[in-house]
């Protein structure tokens, strides 16, 4: 069995290793240009061009990753970037849904236990008890419920937190509201305290974190992105902070990355960032999902973590 790989900074040996202890049988090289040998999978984090270029005999191409936007979205320039009919897999969890969640508690937390309050007061050296504030008037609504977002609402929903979902289609995950679809958008926005966005990277979700959103949010409210860059306008953000309509915002992920250092995001006062950390692929657990997958398709199954590239995700 040959296993393409191409990751710009992933150790292909350690990859190589980790995945015969489950697949003795496979054979991982790293891609180079001009390597047209066959293969039966892909494995891939910003794969070149040249890479997948008619490569129709592949069995299935995984992206080592959450998403698979930076894949898709290249399609427009090369539409024979994907040889058809070959499966296009993604990540479903691989360690990842634990971090998002770690992420999100411990910044929900810093934010209502008013830790960003109480930081503001060191800074002038004022000891100030403040008021508390109450878990029913902090109401968490969570952008995108799938396999990510849906573990991270049900996390926070557990330390006693009004939870509310929305996404594409209606959830039923237990004491969690669900909105479902554009036209209930506004009513999932209305009373929201806290957004956390965890939507798939799709034309229609680009740009959907706007002034309009914004405005629509709870007054003083907080926005924790841990999606992808392009959901978010970095200005209408900025000025509804200025405006005091936003309270606070966490980012982990930007418009441009690495973020160039004269962003004014840098600086803002109410925001706080990473550099696209809140969860990472950890090497141990996907390739043990991999292999799992691999398995599957070579008993002749389908591969539950298959991509619907019409849908994006």
């Amino acid at each position: 069995m040959e296993i393409l790989f191409y990751h710009p900074t992933f150790d292909v040996a350690q990859w190589a290793a980790l995945l015969q202890r489950h697949l003795p049988q496979a054979r991982l090289r790293a891609w180079e240009p001009g390597d047209n040998a066959p293969a039966d999978y892909a494995l891939v984090w910003h794969p070149p061009y040249e890479m997948l270029r008619g490569r129709t005999h592949l069995k299935a191409i995984f992206v080592l990753g959450a998403g698979v936007d930076s894949l898709l979205s290249r399609l427009d320039a090369h539409p024979d970037l994907l040889p058809p009919d070959v499966p296009l897999c993604r990540m479903e969890d691989t360690g990842m849904a634990a971090q998002m969640q770690e992420y999100a508690v411990s910044q929900v937390l810093h934010w209502f236990r008013r830790f960003d309050d109480y930081a503001a007061l060191q800074r002038e050296a004022k000891w100030q008890p403040l008021e508390e504030y109450r878990h029913a008037d902090f109401t968490i609504g969570v952008l995108g419920a799938g396999v990510l977002g849906g573990q991270v609402a049900q996390s926070l929903h557990s330390w006693g937190f009004p939870v509310r979902c929305w996404s594409r289609s209606r959830k039923a995950y237990p004491g969690i509201e669900s909105f479902a679809g554009t036209h209930e958008l506004a009513a999932f926005l209305r009373g929201t305290r806290v957004l956390i966005n965890l939507l798939p990277n799709t034309p229609e979700t680009v740009g959907i974190i706007n002034g309009g959103l914004l405005a629509a949010l709870e007054d003083n409210a907080y926005v924790l992105n841990l999606a992808r860059g392009v959901h978010l306008v970095e200005e209408d953000l900025l000025a509804a902070l200025d405006s005091g309509k936003i309270k606070g915002a966490m980012l982990d992920v930007f418009h441009q990355e690495p973020l160039p250092a004269e962003s004014p995001l840098w600086r803002h006062p109410r925001v706080r960032l990473t550099p696209h950390v809140a969860a990472v692929t950890r090497p141990e657990e996907a390739a043990a999902f991999i292999a799992q997958s691999i398995s599957r398709i070579e008993r002749g199954e389908t591969p539950q973590n298959q991509v619907d590239v019409a849908r994006g995700y």
